[in-house]
């Protein structure tokens, strides 16, 4: 096999990989949509769980604070 038939091959799959690629997908570059809504979800939680944190944090101290008044 010669080196320009080779060439013509590995050109040839990359063509068709790419077109693969893009039929499945529906796009040529990258779907962020596909990965904004669970680094939202995962952003949400972690604020949540630093809202419950501090809320706790705050009950702590303030549960401490009435036990040394006493």
């Amino acid at each position: 096999m010669s080196f320009g038939r080779l060439l013509a091959l590995v050109i040839g799959l990359a063509a068709l990989a790419f077109a693969v690629r893009t039929a499945l997908t529906g796009t040529m570059g990258r779907d962020t949509q596909l990965h904004s809504a669970p680094r939202r979800q995962l952003d949400n939680v972690r604020e949540k769980a630093h809202d419950l944190e501090r809320e706790q944090q705050k009950a702590a101290d303030d549960l401490a604070r009435r036990v040394s008044e006493q």
